[in-house]
């Protein structure tokens, strides 16, 4: 969270940590995710320039497509904005589908609305078809 404040994104809350069991590509360790809501001056373009040079402070280097990797900075939401570019896409395409997206996010934001579908983030996880396992994290 301090490299992200680094580049100018603000930490305003931090979800608990979840161990997530690999979706779409494994086998492989399972993952630990947490969701962050943040404040930044940036344009969402800008604010994904930042989070990847974060990612590559941290060890991210190009590999396998859901493969392993030290970090993975998505943007879930950016207040009601959409965004469709070769780049970016806001809201993230498909965090209605996943529980390891979904579980730590409810813990933030319940409410919080997909501004396409207009349905809130407990609605998603709800009727999310994603059975993989998200399991709170301790700790220790």
């Amino acid at each position: 969270m301090e490299e992200l404040g680094k580049v100018g994104v603000k930490v305003q809350r931090v979800s608990s940590f979840y161990k997530t069991e690999p979706v779409d590509f494994g086998p492989q360790a399972w993952f630990l995710n947490c969701a962050v809501e943040a404040s930044t001056e940036f344009m969402p373009m800008q604010l994904l320039k930042a989070v990847k040079s974060v990612e590559r402070a941290l060890g991210r280097r190009p590999g396998i497509s859901k493969g392993p990797r030290p970090i993975d900075i998505d943007i879930l939401l950016y207040e009601n904005v959409v965004v469709r570019t070769a780049a970016l896409t806001i809201p993230h395409e498909r965090m209605n589908e996943r529980r390891f997206v979904l579980v730590p996010l409810r813990e933030l934001a319940p409410a919080a609305r997909h501004p396409v579908s207009r349905r809130t983030v407990t609605e998603m996880l709800l009727d999310s078809p994603d059975l993989s396992q998200v399991v709170r994290y301790k700790i220790e």
